[in-house]
């Protein structure tokens, strides 16, 4: 029987690698990865002047960790950082479009914000992401930065159920403090849907929930990515320190 190229390149065990974009040409390898994936995988609706390169006005603002395979150069994870003082230029994070973030106000400056994070279909098995979070931790310990935080995007092709289901199992044991609690600008209607108590979590929220992350108020709905998003908040300090071990990056390429 012949092997299906992604079943011929995960025999193979790619090597990956992480690092900062070192330039335009990687930016726009890591934009067109998150137009296969929130366009023409998951059907979001993006605002980009470009068919087929999702960009808009915060990427040249921010920095852009990628996950390439060494042997064909693909960029295969993405992830984009916004440190709060480039933010400030700006006017605000992404996240301020789709939260009130007032009581994070002090935090802003020593805060950086992730997002669009996504991974190639054929790169989901753990080794991706975790090489993300690796490089996200060396740009943490590169700078001032006390507090980490996020939008973790719930599918809704349910219509939101598995997303209120989530909401109310976590805001049982990883609520956030009052004083960092953030309100949706456009709420999910939570009493107006079946909250089901078996909805898998999805591997973004456990990565940030092993790590000592919050999860900061009710979730907002995003009509463009069709998706329910919680604000995460991660307090450096409260890392924990067996995923901040497994977390240090590699010197070598790391198999997945």
């Amino acid at each position: 029987m012949l092997r299906t190229d992604s079943q011929t390149r995960r025999a193979a065990r790619p090597q990956l690698v992480v690092h900062l974009a070192r330039g335009g040409s990687d930016v726009r390898d890591a934009q067109k990865l998150r137009w296969r994936v929130f366009a023409d995988e998951l059907g979001a609706r993006l605002p980009s002047p470009e068919f087929g390169v999702d960009r808009d006005a915060f990427d040249a603002h921010c920095e852009h960790l990628v996950v390439r395979d060494a042997a064909t150069e693909e960029v295969v994870g993405t992830y984009r950082i916004l440190p709060g003082d480039r933010a400030a230029r700006l006017g605000g994070f992404y996240s301020d479009a789709e939260f009130d973030l007032t009581r994070l106000g002090v935090l802003r400056d020593r805060t950086i914000e992730i997002g669009r994070s996504c991974v190639h279909p054929d790169y989901r098995g753990g080794a991706t992401l975790a090489l993300l979070w690796a490089g996200l931790a060396d740009f943490i310990a590169s700078g001032p930065w006390e507090y980490l935080i996020g939008c973790a995007s719930i599918g809704m092709a349910d219509g939101g159920h598995a997303a209120a289901g989530l909401y109310d199992r976590l805001a049982r044991d990883h609520l956030s403090p009052a004083e960092y609690r953030v309100f949706p600008r456009c709420p999910l209607p939570l009493d107006r849907l079946h909250a089901p108590t078996d909805a898998p979590l999805p591997p973004l929220i456990k990565g940030y929930l092993r790590c000592g992350a919050w999860v900061c108020g009710a979730p907002a709905w995003d009509p463009d990515f069709g998706t329910a998003d919680l604000l995460m908040l991660m307090p450096m300090a409260r890392l924990n320190e067996r995923y901040a071990r497994h977390f240090v990056r590699h010197e070598q390429p790391l198999a997945a």
